[in-house]
């Protein structure tokens, strides 16, 4: 879809506050109230915004210890793939999960309290998935970027 200017700077306001209100959009993009709201309908209708979400602070609710883990199958067949893809989508303490190239088969992001935590979870929810052949974790030293925003320039 193609999107003008105006569509662009609307969604650029919209990632970094979704809660504003059509009067305050409509000020900031010099537009009338039912131009800004058509605008949303619009762009939701195409696909272009298809959730709005809460952004929660993850240290506050005692879940800051981020871990990245490579997990490699034992074999790369579809059954295997979908059944370990059912199953990670069911850990609440997964919140991102990349099929990708390269030496492992997928990359997961884990938010979990602490250490203690991490391992009752490898132990007790990811390693017994059938078919994982090995894992490797990386954990966050400090977070230096992070943005759901994505860049519309």
């Amino acid at each position: 879809m193609q999107l003008d200017a105006t569509d662009k700077r609307l969604l650029n306001l919209l990632q970094e506050n979704a809660k504003q209100t059509n009067k305050e959009l409509s000020l900031k993009l010099n537009l009338s109230v039912t131009a800004v709201f058509e605008r949303i309908k619009k762009l939701e209708r195409k696909g272009l915004i298809y959730k709005y979400a809460a952004l929660l602070d993850k240290t506050k609710l005692n879940l800051g210890f981020t871990v990245f883990c490579h997990i490699k199958l034992v074999k790369h067949s579809e059954e295997n793939i979908t059944k370990f893809e059912s199953k990670v989508m069911l850990l609440p303490e997964v919140m991102e999960c990349f099929h990708v190239s390269g030496d492992y088969d997928y990359l997961i992001k884990v938010l979990v309290r602490d250490m203690d935590h991490f391992r009752a979870f490898m132990v007790s929810k990811l390693t017994v998935i059938e078919h994982i052949g090995s894992t490797t974790s990386s954990f966050s030293i400090n977070e230096v970027k992070n943005t759901l925003a994505l860049n519309l320039s």
